[in-house]
């Protein structure tokens, strides 16, 4: 991490770019934690305010929807008023979401919880920009740098985040109450932090401008950004699916939730550490075939799962996935960005990120349902229904990569 702390002062092009790269890790760091703390707890808490537990993960799911909604907004709102009013922004709306979710717990409702994730969803948007902010003031040679060490911070998050659940989900006499009033804090603390961004405000696109490149038709009867986008909703939805529901089999199954932080601790240090290798084994492997193996790592991931239910077996399983999740993610989106040029960055990265987020929706919601009432409560049956749902949905990725691989590379 010497380079981020290099002296800023010092001549150079990213001078500027290194000190908002030391606020960006620092907030993907400490900030990007409540999202760990909150995929955590957010299912039992919502398991003991429920009526009925089949609806225990839908907090969880309207914070992904929160997040899907306000993407666009958020995006136009920086574009206007700069990142770091924006992230600003969002940070209150996390805290203020998170005071919701405390009050919730505490007097028992259940509404009042679902609104309060709702808004830590605007949050969860706002984080997804951090590794595009870095590269904002950075020279084209030291974007990978500061893309790579945004992720680095993710991986402080994914031990921060189950640390501080341990030390405050029982911490009071509501379970979970003292873990929501903890991301009250991570989020005060947004405001010092991007204090100190120095990200100019992009000016803004004249009316009547130009778009040239194909129609959003014509870039959907590409076939590599149609199977792109099918593995990438494929990955990105059923590591939520599973991620959603391990709490409540840990749990469930007989453990503690200290249990549950540890393996989702593991597993989000799966998902972000090959990040620093993935884009080199798609160099020298390719796109597909590093989807492909995404793919396989996936059902391996279930296969594991669906051997039993000891704590070796969830550790396997969700580090599987992990891993799974970052081969066929950052794989499906360098293909994506091969098939389309700059000028067509803006209709099609839309569609793809409602298709995936739309899917990640779709797969938190469906959870809850699949681990507590399809299999009459039981928390193993349920478990094995989870990972069962994972079948169709890797046929489906798998069979459009081999279509894809056998098509004539001249119509490719």
């Amino acid at each position: 991490m010497s380079e981020i702390t290099e002296h800023t002062d010092s001549p150079g092009p990213d001078s500027r770019a290194k000190r908002n790269l030391t606020v960006l890790v620092l907030a993907q760091a400490f900030l990007g934690s409540q999202m760990s703390m909150i995929f955590i707890v957010g299912g039992l808490a919502g398991q003991s305010l429920a009526s009925n537990p089949c609806w225990s993960t839908l907090p969880l799911s309207l914070i992904v929807l929160g997040s899907v909604l306000s993407a666009q907004p958020l995006s136009e709102f920086m574009q206007n008023y700069g990142r770091r009013a924006g992230f600003i922004l969002a940070t209150v709306a996390g805290g203020v979401g998170a005071a919701i979710a405390a009050r919730a717990l505490y007097v028992g409702s259940f509404g009042l919880f679902m609104a309060g994730s709702f808004l830590t969803g605007i949050y969860m948007s706002a984080q997804g920009f951090y590794r595009f902010a870095a590269t904002d003031t950075a020279s084209p040679e030291f974007q990978p740098k500061a893309i790579s060490y945004v992720m680095a911070g993710g991986l402080a998050a994914a031990i921060i985040g189950p640390q501080l659940v341990k030390l405050t989900s029982q911490a009071m006499v509501v379970p979970f109450m003292a873990t929501y009033l903890a991301i009250i804090g991570l989020n005060i603390l947004g405001p010092v932090l991007f204090y100190f961004l120095d990200i100019p405000t992009p000016g803004r696109r004249a009316k009547g401008s130009a778009h040239p490149g194909r129609s959003r038709r014509e870039l959907l009867r590409d076939p590599v950004i149609i199977v792109a986008m099918i593995c990438a909703m494929v990955s990105y939805a059923l590591m939520n699916l599973v991620m959603t529901s391990t709490p409540l089999a840990v749990v469930g199954c007989g453990y503690e939730a200290g249990h549950a932080a540890d393996i989702v601790s593991a597993h989000v240090l799966a998902m972000y550490v090959p990040s620093f290798f993935t884009g080199h084994l798609i160099a020298r492997f390719g796109r597909e075939v590093i989807v492909g193996t995404g793919m396989v790592i996936l059902a391996a991931s279930g296969a594991v799962a669906m051997s039993g239910v000891d704590l070796a077996q969830f550790y396997i399983a969700l580090v599987l996935l992990g891993l799974g999740w970052n081969f066929g993610f950052i794989g499906s989106t360098a293909m994506l960005a091969s098939a389309h040029a700059p000028e067509e960055r803006g209709h099609i990265q839309g569609i793809n990120d409602f298709v995936v987020f739309g899917g990640v929706f779709v797969a938190s919601l469906s959870s809850g349902g699949l681990m507590n009432c399809s299999a009459s409560g039981d928390p193993q049956a349920g478990w094995q229904a989870v990972n069962m749902a994972m079948l169709p949905f890797l046929v489906l990725a798998g069979g459009a990569l081999i279509w894809l691989t056998l098509r004539p590379k001249e119509t490719r």
